[in-house]
């Protein structure tokens, strides 16, 4: 991932150091556990720790000659590490220190992730709160559909994002498992309390059915977690996007003191932070079809998978860290306007009580079919004629809708409040209640 949408503590994870002082540290508790079980004398393990230390330079220099990463680090750890460094990768292939360090990243990544969309789902619960009772249009197919309320959206919000949340967690606890049985698993060369000391130092399980490496399943799953989240990150921006439109404006993301939405219209002021994890989360979702794809080694390990990981699954944790971080900023910050709200509730002049007048005639009597046609007809003709009556208006005038419904008959389904009256059940049910909060000025 490019340095941009990189930020330090998820870019240290996976940084080349970190990748190598894993390396360094699965060897040397392979070594420990060789000792636990008597195989390698104990002063030399006490040795190893001591005196092994990883030389980036020198590794370089061996790999140009080899060709092959791992294999050059324990030649230039080796090198400096005395005579106990012939112990150093004792019994083991390279995929046993490949794949157990990759899952250490995996886990810590998963836990900044946590951390991060904890965050996220605390203010978007907020926002929920906050305008629980703030009335706003519902749209289907871009078009007006029934009211609801802006805090009602964001507990929707609040709800995927917490589904997000437990598949994350389950993903963790897919991929956090490292394995040391050697080149097909047979622990031929090693012995299964080795590697359960040195999965047990790294808060890891052995991987159950592993052949020279950790099944890809498991890989697969986590990103696809990934790529799930980030797309839920990304239904949130895109709703945002669009309730941010001039000729809707209900929302806006945080625009600071002296940003600039264009380098050539300076009256803009773009949702570009939304538009930015949009982008990213097509990127995710991208590296979640590679992973699909690795899962099909060819018998015991082929090499098709590894090239493609060291894009793949960095690039994914370090987005979908910065989606996260992004989109908390645009929630915390959010501009609300119940104003437009309002006002834009307003603009079809009624019309949104459509299907509770529907509902009201059938109630009362009148067929199904008959009652669609009637509210229909008014409907159309306030359509067609927004200057002339309001489509409550057209229906009072009808000896029709009076005489099935009574003069008082659409008092209720044209009262707001009779509409939204299961929100605050509604929010309840979705671990939001309680009073709503007063909305903050000029927000």
């Amino acid at each position: 991932m490019i340095p941009r949408y990189t930020r330090p503590e998820m870019g240290a994870i996976w940084s080349e150091p970190s990748r190598l002082a894993l390396w360094l540290e699965i060897e040397l508790l392979a070594v420990e556990g060789w000792a636990a079980v008597g195989r390698v004398p104990a002063a030399d393990a006490l040795a190893l720790r001591a005196a092994a230390h990883v030389d980036p330079a020198r590794i370089a220099d061996i790999e140009a000659r080899t060709g092959h990463d791992l294999a050059s680090f324990v030649e230039g750890v080796a090198e400096g590490a005395g005579p106990a460094g012939r112990w150093l990768h004792f019994g083991l292939t390279s995929n046993d220190v490949v794949d157990t360090a990759l899952s250490v990243q995996l886990t810590r990544s998963t836990d900044l992730l946590l951390t991060g969309l904890d965050g996220l789902i605390g203010e978007v619960a907020g926002l929920a709160r906050r305008w629980r009772d703030v009335p706003e249009i519902g749209r289907t197919h871009g078009v007006h559909a029934e009211p609801l309320t802006f805090g009602l959206k964001a507990a929707r919000w609040h709800a995927e994002l917490g589904r997000g949340r437990a598949r994350l967690q389950a993903a963790r606890a897919e991929v956090a498992v490292g394995k040391v049985s050697g080149p097909v698993g047979t622990y031929a060369g090693c012995d299964p309390r080795v590697e359960a000391h040195v999965c047990r130092a790294l808060g890891l399980a052995p991987a159950d059915g592993a052949t020279q490496v950790v099944p890809r399943d498991r890989h697969a799953a986590w990103l696809c977690a990934l790529a799930v989240l980030a797309g839920s990150l990304e239904y949130v921006a895109t709703e945002i996007r669009g309730l941010q439109r001039t000729e809707i404006r209900e929302v806006e993301e945080p625009f600071r003191a002296g940003q600039k939405g264009s380098s050539s219209m300076p009256h803009k002021r773009n949702p570009e932070k939304c538009e930015r994890v949009s982008g990213l989360a097509r990127v995710v979702r991208g590296h979640a079809s590679t992973a699909l794809a690795d899962q099909p080694l060819w018998h015991e390990r082929d090499i098709s998978h590894s090239s493609a990981e060291r894009i793949i699954l960095p690039d994914a944790a370090i987005a979908l860290d910065y989606m996260i971080h992004l989109m908390r900023g645009v929630v915390s910050g959010l501009l609300v306007y119940p104003e437009a709200m309002e006002a834009n509730l307003g603009k079809t002049r009624g019309l949104w009580a459509s299907g509770q007048v529907l509902l009201a005639l059938i109630g009362a009597g009148l067929s199904r079919e008959d009652s669609y046609r009637l509210v229909q007809e008014h409907a159309m003709a306030a359509w067609a004629d927004p200057g002339g009556p309001t489509f409550r208006d057209r229906l009072s005038a009808d000896r029709r809708v009076v005489d099935t419904l009574g003069p008082c008959g659409l008092d209720d389904v044209f009262d707001l409040k009779y509409q939204l009256r299961y929100v605050p059940g509604i929010l309840e049910g979705m671990g939001l209640g309680g009073p709503a909060a007063a909305p903050s000025p000029g927000r």
